[in-house]
């Protein structure tokens, strides 16, 4: 799990770097302003943004935005802060910060940018159309050699893919190049 700490004084961010990193959390950073932060998750396949609320070149709502959608965002401030800000979308945990507060909303945002992150694995990419047409050659040679129908030629690539640990364009490549002799 990716965790970038932004605190306008390095000493708070440092601080929760070490609570954290007690409780098994690696950290990837500690900065002191949003570009810092910026730049870093560009980087990175997503994560937690634990901060401040004002740093020395943006608010955290600004912060937020221009993250990566794949980031969380754990904000600790004031009551008042808390209080005031209009983003459900942001967490908020009060100042005087409590450890095991701090640990319990950590493990339940990391596990929802797990859960994020297994669902958008799980949605296929679009093939282009050259891959739906090396698809479409391999089963039609499949089915004309083999007396297959379309559905049998495609379970059969999809077996075969599977088998090779390969992927399905691939394998109806393969299929292509093997048969066509």
């Amino acid at each position: 799990m990716n965790v970038i700490i932004v605190f306008p004084k390095i000493e708070n961010g440092q601080n929760i770097k070490r609570i954290l990193m007690q409780n098994g959390y690696e950290v990837n950073a500690v900065c002191t302003t949003g570009a810092q932060v910026l730049q870093l998750a560009n980087s990175l396949s997503g994560g937690i943004v634990v901060c401040g609320y004002r740093f020395a070149d943006m608010m955290y709502e600004e912060l937020h935005d221009y993250l990566p959608p794949q980031f969380e965002m754990l904000l600790v401030a004031s009551a008042t802060v808390c209080d005031s800000r209009e983003r459900e979308d942001i967490l908020c945990l009060r100042m005087p910060l409590q450890v095991h507060e701090l640990i319990q909303t950590m493990n339940m945002m990391s596990g929802e940018v797990i859960r994020r992150k297994k669902k958008t694995k799980k949605i296929p990419k679009e093939r282009t159309k050259e891959e739906k047409q090396l698809l479409k050659d391999a089963k039609e040679l499949l089915m004309g050699r083999n007396n297959m129908t379309e559905e049998e030629a495609h379970r059969y690539l999809q077996k075969r893919s599977m088998e090779n640990g390969t992927g399905l364009v691939e394998t109806a490549q393969m299929v292509l190049s093997l048969m066509k002799v």
